[in-house]
């Protein structure tokens, strides 16, 4: 036992000691409610723009991705690093560092070991948290401004100021919405139409004819 405390209390464990206490403190905080649980969608899009102190975070998000640590909440990919690299560290730091004889060494392998640790903890922790993205698969309802400026297919018979539908392409199922157009208009069932605005207070999309 009391190699494993001289283990995770030395470097390079201490760091993932000191780590994992803040993590188990993060999560205390969040059973207690003082802190929210963030939530990242499973099909993460990660298209971020700007600079925080110099951090390209569009080039974060990237690694992100390539990495595989996407799709959960980012506080359970990092408690799964600190968690993994700081039992890696610690087994390593119990049966290998006492082996090392002088403390310029052991600093050189224990740096080896830190950079080692985290290495394998990522591939790890991208594994563990495959199966869980399901879990946390968010879909969000597309703002009916968002369809002005398509185009669209007419569904009904004819289209009027006060009735009409149409279909918006989508990926998937296709999109029912109403729709209004001024009179007279060519449009009939099968005809292409633009979107041109939305109305709130009737629910139907303004459209005219592509022709």
């Amino acid at each position: 036992m009391g190699n494993f405390w001289d283990a995770v209390t030395a470097y390079p464990t201490a760091v993932f000691t000191v780590l994992l206490l803040v993590v188990l403190g993060y999560w205390l905080l969040a059973l207690l409610g003082l802190v929210d649980f963030d939530s990242l969608g499973g099909d993460l899009e990660l298209e971020v723009r700007g600079d925080i102190d110099g951090v390209d975070l569009g080039t974060v998000a990237g690694y992100v991705v390539a990495m595989g640590l996407n799709g959960v909440p980012f506080s359970i990919v990092v408690s799964l690093l600190v968690l993994v690299a700081w039992t890696i560290s610690s087994f390593v730091g119990q049966w290998l560092m006492p082996l090392i004889p002088t403390w310029p060494l052991q600093l050189l392998v224990g740096t080896g070991v830190l950079i080692l640790s985290t290495a394998v903890s990522i591939l790890i922790t991208a594994r563990l948290i495959r199966p869980m993205r399901g879990l946390f698969v968010t879909h969000q309802a597309q703002a009916n401004a968002s369809l002005v400026g398509r185009t669209c297919r007419v569904m009904s018979l004819s289209v009027n100021e006060r009735h009409g539908h149409a279909v918006v392409a989508q990926r998937g199922a296709n999109l029912n919405i109403r729709v209004r157009a001024d009179t007279p208009n060519a449009l009939t069932k099968g005809s292409t139409a633009y979107i041109l605005e939305y109305d709130e207070g009737t629910g139907r999309y303004l459209i005219r004819s592509e022709d």
